[in-house]
Order: C-alpha cells, then structure tokens, then sequence
C-alpha cells in the first residue's frame, strides 16, 4: 500500500501541530472528543431534514474505552462519518477544517441545535502528542464502504477500505510508552479519563459513555451462616460521564436555588452556600451566558500573592481556560462562576482569544452586573451586605487605591466605614445624608482600633462641631481615601452663579491633617498670636523633641486634651509607621512633617508656661517627651522608649 505524504510542508507543520501548539497534552483528549461531537452535530442537522437518517438526538453518543493491553485509546462516535475524499481532505490536508466548512454553510440558518465547536483543522492532531499511532476507521452516512486512515505522524498516512457495521468514526490511539519525562500510562486509567472528561468535556451536548470499575458487595448466598462475612466484588458498568447540559444554559425560571448553590460547591469546591448567586445572558454582536457566585466567605489564600482570580471560559461547552483573568477585575476578584460563548474568536489552540476586545466586552458587562447586584444587597439585604462587607470589603478598598482612583465610580458608593456619630457601618452616601448643610468635606480617622479612634481627642472635637467622624481601622483605608480624594452623589447638590444646581463635591479629609476647616479666621488669628507669644518655650520642646516634629504650635482644635499630633501634607503619622515598618534598608523613607499641637487652655500649658519662665527648661524638655509619648500612644502607634517613658511618668508622683 503507497504511503501518501501530508500536504502543505508536511514534517515541518506537522511537528508544530504535534509540541508547539498546545500547553498541556491532556488537551488532546478535549479536542478528540469536540471533533466527536461535531461529527455527530453534522448528522443531527442532516437529520432534521431527512427522515431516512432514523436517528434523533436521543440515539446519539460519544464512547471512550481505554485498552491497558493493547495501550490503546478509542474515542468513537455515531456521527456523520467521512468518506475516502474527506479523510484526504480532512485528516491528510493539514489544517483543513470540515467542521469549519459546515459552519459556514450553515450559520445563515439560525439553528440553535448547531454549534459546531472545531474551526481549525488542527485539534485532530493533537492525538500525536500522546500516541505514536493514530488509527481513524469510518463510515459515513449513506455510504458503503468504511475506510481506515493511518499515520504515525510526519512520515504520512494510508488509507484503505475496511470493514465497520455502523455509520460513525473511531479514532484508535496507540499510547506512547512512559519516559523519564512523561508518564502517559495515565491515559489509560479510566478515573484519569473521567476527570479529564469532566474538566474539558462536561458540558459536550451528547452522553459520553465509559466503562468505570466500582467495587461492590456480593450478594449474600441462601445458605451463609451466621458467621458470614460480606465480601466485595469489582463490577464494571457503562456510565455518561459528562453533564451534558450546562445549568447557565437553562433558563433562570426553571433552575432551582439548591442546583445554583450545589454547582457552585461541587464545581468551586466550597463547603458553603455562596452568598450571591448571578445569571446573565446577552445577544447581539457577541451572544454568552455567565453564572456568577459570590461567595459566602474568603478563601485563605485570597489576600496572597499566590491568589488567581478568573472566570472559567467555556466555548459551546467546552473548557478554554480555568480562569479567565482578563473577564474580572481585581477588585471583584472574589466573584467565581463561568462565562459561556460560541461567538469568540479562539486563538488555534482553543486555549486563548485572538480578539482581546471580545473578552473586555465582556468584563464591562459582567462588571456592571456584579455593581448593580451588590447595589442590589446592600439596599435591600443591609446586614448580609455588611456580612458580604467584611469578607471582601478590603478587595474593594484596594481597589479603588490600585487604580489611583480611577474605579471610584464603580466602588465608592459600596464601600463601608464606621461611623464615630451612628456607631455602625455606613455608606459615603449615608455619611452626606446626615452631614450638616454647610459642610463641604467628609471627615475620617485612622487607626487599629475602632474603640480607640472614637475616643481620640481630634475625633471627639469634630464631633463636637456637628460633623461625623469615618472610623478606619484597615491598612489599606488611608490609602483608598487618599485614592478616592473627593465624592459627590445626585441627591447633594450645589447652586452655581448661573442658577444651574450640580452635585456638590466633598473633600475627604484625615482629622489628623493640617487644615479640617473647623476653624474661623478669628480661631486662627488668636492660636498664631499665642504661637508668636510661646515661641521662647515651644523653640526649646522642639529642641528636646529634635526631628521627631517639625514644629510645636497652638491649637486651633482641641478642647479636652493637653496635645495631640498631626502632620502637614498627605503622609500622615499611621501611613509613616506603615512605610517605615515595611521599607528596607535601601529604601528611601516617605518624608513627614509632624506637628505637635498644645492647648493653650489646658492647665498643662500653664505648668509648661511656668516652669519655662522659672528657667527650669529641664522640666520643660521632659515634659515635651511626656506629651509627644502620649499622643503617639493616643493614635495607637508605639513609642520609642516605653521604659524612658514610664520612668518620666513616675518621676511626675513623687
């Protein structure tokens, strides 16, 4: 029998179907089955049309039998089958697509029953990276004669009439022995198969059959006594390994919560019920499916440099990426679920896209659905909201920081804080509805403690004045109000000079930083003439303080405490501490301008004042470390010296 070569440079394209082409060579087993599934589509439309087929979609299967003995893998199917022209055609032509051809002389007649999955040419090949023979005996429909086609790869093919009763293709691999490299022994072992079925294939619309080994007990016999003691046996029976039909695919009406919450477990491998559950279907240029969760709780590894996000990509059914990073974005990236499209463009692998653009559709409307769902829960499921809030909250506030602000349209109005004033979580949204009509700035501290915060004597005189105090107690909170910079919504609004009302824009601003505008000019006059005055006595805090404080000033801002610490400019003292703890010893330090605030109407400023004139700067010295110590501790940061501290502490009870 002639050896036919392979056309269209042969070895060479041959040998990058065979090890360039794919990532992982399990894939083969994917593209072997779609090609099954094709072919039998091919017969299914015929059908549809021809009642002489005698077969309706019931009848249809697909059968994978490994063969430990003859190490060989059959995937058969009762599709179309090929003819001698198409096996040249089809399997001899390299990269040559039947599947393709029919797409196109079908897609004008809107049949939902097609989706044709193979456009390629290419899949087919993939067997080589596994077998070192591939088989391929077919018969197609209304033919007479079958005919085997054979190839061990770059060499070329044979073909020859044969003997097969039914119409259909099987595509017999001869698996490769193991190497040091590979173990392809695996290919054999049906539990391997089943789990590479339900990883790629699941959602293949036709029953894949395979022969599975279970152990069972054996039947009592009549006459076993009482010492009898059950034995097991290992029994094989056909089972469809697949689902079949994907529960995105169905409609929402007709899906019951307990199947959305039992996917979701069995196929993200949680022991709970997601919090939310997400169906989206879209048409028009590009027409998916998405069935999004949420999920109850976060996984441990999700604020690790080791945490993948994505969406699970699925073409007609089959499985092209695990996790679609590009359909999420990072600050959803606790929403897991699946996206379910025939309209994209796949690279030739079937395992990337060639249009990024499809995929960005694709993630703005799915962005827009998650928005609009948790929107959705948190004004109507207030406390599973600030359950939800909890778990992932933090996500979103990095988010809004990642991105230097620029997704605080989306996230902003979901984000929660703790209100100083309400004494619970609110919105930015709630915080404007309760602040007074003159304000024009959101106010927010930072610290560890919520506790410690509200009780902070910068936060009790904001308070004080009418306006509510935003309690921050994450490390990623000063950075995403920094991010966020200003907010507004609709229902707050401002008049201009023109009569035209616009949404009225509140700064954010830390209540330790340098201008809260709290303060007349009269309040601000009178603190600078007392700094002016006490310079004398504040030059020599500063002296004792050194560079711990750029400057020691009157407040315009307490009414109980001695002291407190605030900075000028954006670093304030908790963001320092969090640079300074985490930069090495090369890097450069943030630079930070503290401010020590004394109040002149303490009677600590009295005892400062008088020990100053006395000339007993000793004591002033060591009362400018005292209060320095105690504002730090105030703030929730730690000192220096504890030790130094503690003795100066004692030093004042004799």
């Amino acid at each position: 029998m002639e050896k036919k070569q392979f056309k269209a440079e042969s070895q060479r394209l041959m040998d990058l179907m065979i090890n360039s082409i794919y990532t992982h060579k399990e894939i083969f087993l994917r593209e072997i089955i779609s090609n099954a599934s094709d072919a039998i589509d091919k017969l299914a439309y015929r059908a549809l049309t021809d009642d002489q087929v005698g077969l309706n979609r019931d009848d249809f299967k697909i059968v994978v039998v490994p063969d430990k003995e003859a190490r060989t893998l059959t995937v058969s199917d009762n599709g179309i089958g090929m003819t001698q022209e198409e096996m040249e055609n089809n399997l001899g032509t390299i990269a040559k697509s039947g599947s393709l051809q029919f797409k196109k002389e079908t897609e004008k007649t809107d049949d939902a029953e097609i989706d044709i999955i193979g456009q390629f040419g290419v899949g087919f090949y993939s067997a080589f990276m596994v077998a070192d023979k591939v088989t391929v005996i077919s018969k197609a429909y209304g033919a007479d004669t079958a005919y085997k086609w054979e190839s061990e790869g770059v060499d070329g093919y044979t073909i020859e009439p044969c003997e097969k009763d039914t119409v259909g293709t099987d595509v017999i691999m001869s698996i490769k022995p193991d190497s040091e490299e590979e173990k392809y022994d695996e290919y054999l072992e049906a539990y391997k198969l089943s789990g590479l079925i339900k990883k790629y294939s699941d959602y293949i619309r036709y029953p894949i059959r395979m022969e599975m080994e279970h152990s069972k007990p054996k039947p009592k016999p009549e006459d076993a006594g009482e010492d009898y003691k059950p034995e097991n046996e290992t029994v094989k029976e056909w089972e469809t390994i697949n689902s079949m039909i994907p529960i995105w695919q169905r409609p929402k009406s007709q899906v019951k919560d307990e199947e959305y919450n039992e996917f979701y477990k069995s196929d993200f491998h949680d022991f709970e019920d997601p919090a939310r559950t997400i169906s989206l279907h879209a048409e028009g240029a590009l027409t998916y499916d998405a069935l999004l969760f949420v999920p109850g709780h976060a996984p441990y590894d999700m604020y690790s440099k080791d945490y993948k996000k994505g969406l699970a990509l699925y073409s007609s059914g089959v499985l092209i990426m695990e996790k679609c990073e590009e359909l999420v974005p990072d600050y959803f990236n606790f929403v897991r679920g699946v996206v379910d499209s025939a309209d994209l463009t796949l690279n030739i692998s079937r395992e990337t896209l060639q249009h990024n653009g499809q995929l960005k559709a694709i993630a703005r409307r799915i962005e827009k659905k998650i928005k609009s769902d948790l929107a959705s829960m948190r004004d109507d499921d207030r406390e599973a909201y600030e359950k939800f809030f909890g778990e992932f909250g933090r996500a979103m506030k990095f988010g809004v920081y990642s991105t230097y602000g620029m997704a605080k349209d989306v996230l902003a109005d979901l984000l929660l804080f703790y209100s100083a004033k309400q004494k619970k979580m609110i919105t930015l949204d709630e915080y404007l509805a309760d602040a007074p009509a003159d304000s024009d700035a959101i106010y927010f501290a930072t610290g560890d403690s919520i506790e410690r915060m509200a009780q902070m004597p910068i936060v009790t005189t904001v308070l004080a004045k009418g306006h509510d105090v935003l309690l921050c107690n994450e490390n990623v909170d000063e950075f995403c109000m920094m991010a966020l910079g200003s907010y507004s919504n609709d229902s707050v609004v401002s008049l201009g000079d023109d009569g035209e009302s616009t949404p009225k824009t509140f700064t954010l601003k830390n209540v330790g930083g340098d201008d809260l505008g709290l303060t007349s000019e009269e309040e601000k006059k009178e603190a600078e003439e007392a700094t002016t005055e006490n310079s004398d006595l504040f030059g020599v805090m500063k002296e004792a303080l050194g560079e711990k404080v750029e400057k020691v000033v009157v407040s315009t801002r307490l009414t109980d405490a001695p002291a407190v610490l605030t900075t000028e400019g954006a670093v304030s003292l908790k963001m320092a501490q969090m640079f300074n703890a985490q930069a090495t010893a090369s890097e450069e330090r943030p630079e930070i301008h503290v401010v020590l605030e004394l109040n002149d109407k303490h009677p600590v400023f009295g005892v400062l004042k008088a020990a100053h004139a006395a000339g007993d700067d000793d004591k002033v010295k060591n009362y400018a470390g005292i209060l320095f110590d105690q504002a730090m501790l105030m703030e929730g940061l730690p000192i220096d010296d504890p030790i130094a501290f503690a003795q100066a502490v004692t030093a004042l009870m004799k």
